[in-house]
């Protein structure tokens, strides 16, 4: 959506993998833990880009950082310098920028210093990129030292994001439910944020208590997924299916995911929103263009042409 092309998308669930490929049959995904993924065959792309898991940063945990054994910085930090790429996009939780990983964040710098390339943090914000979901998220963006200059961040938009009720109404109203329209109108502000939940624990919810009184002041049963809209004559407070849980998330209409109900929920909770990934994507495209223009004007490079390799393995967030 942001303009590249995918070089390979390397992802440690199956879900996950049967997803991609459902949707993308032309894309080469590689089922594999990044631990053991080697990135020299792409040295010189365009674009590394993925999540690195929220665990060891996440408030809901412990905040371990890099004493928590999910932590996949340093084989972010590992791709990079085996690929080299033009670019880096990390996505993270806001945690990372709490004052405790400072440190932590200076070595991811210093680190990628010593590469040649200039980081950058900053904190975005879901919901001014028009999803309707309270979802911050930090990104940390480096190019090459000669092109960073040439980056910008992103601006959000000027206008709100719809409410719950406005993007979900219809869906609602789906299976025949007299009351959709009534508990859109009710459902009159953004959600909150979906969680993806962890593979150790039990089926699809919406989060633990405060997140499900949260949900609640929405007209929503957060005590689990639904199957299908609610039907007519239904009573209460509906839950959501994982075909809405994605559209609060930003994913297009036709994006579909493979597995059952809780592998394709936690796929939609645990990701990066489309709509933001898209705007930094393209703020970076921008740059790669701004970068490669000058240098022609000048005759010392090629024409840019996008490649992008992804690493979704980080993506479990």
């Amino acid at each position: 959506m942001a303009g590249f092309e995918h070089a390979a998308l390397i992802e440690i669930d199956e879900h996950a993998c049967a997803t991609l490929r459902l949707n993308r049959p032309q894309w080469t995904v590689v089922h594999q833990d990044i631990r053991d993924f080697r990135a020299h065959q792409y040295r010189g792309v365009d674009l590394l880009a993925g999540g690195v898991p929220c665990p060891p940063f996440s408030k809901a945990g412990f905040q371990l950082g890099q004493d928590d054994e999910r932590d996949l910085f340093p084989e972010a930090l590992r791709l990079v310098e085996e690929c080299m790429p033009r670019a880096v996009m990390l996505e993270n939780v806001r945690g990372l920028l709490d004052p405790q990983f400072e440190d932590y964040r200076a070595q991811i710098n210093l680190r990628l210093r010593s590469l040649g390339y200039a980081p950058r943090w900053s904190l975005l914000q879901a919901s001014d990129f028009g999803v309707s979901q309270l979802r911050p998220r930090v990104l940390m963006v480096a190019l090459r030292d000669e092109i960073s200059g040439y980056f910008d961040w992103p601006e959000g938009n000027v206008e709100p994001p719809s409410t719950v009720g406005q993007v979900l109404e219809s869906a609602m109203g789906m299976g025949g439910w007299e009351g959709a329209r009534a508990w859109a109108e009710g459902a009159n502000s953004i959600a909150p944020t979906l969680v993806g939940g962890s593979k150790k624990h039990g089926g699809p919810d919406l989060g633990p208590t405060r997140a499900r009184k949260a949900w609640a002041a929405l007209g929503v049963d957060g005590l689990g997924i639904a199957d299908a809209p609610p039907a007519q004559g239904f009573q209460g407070m509906p839950k959501l299916t994982v075909s809405m849980a994605a559209s609060l998330q930003g994913f297009p209409p036709e994006w579909r995911f493979a597995g059952r109900k809780t592998a394709a929920y936690r796929q939609v909770g645990n990701a990066f929103p489309p709509p933001v990934a898209t705007a930094v994507g393209r703020a970076i495209a921008d740059a790669l263009r701004a970068f490669d223009k000058e240098q022609l004007r000048e005759g010392t490079t090629r024409p840019w042409q996008p490649v992008l390799v992804r690493e979704p393995s980080f993506a479990a967030t």
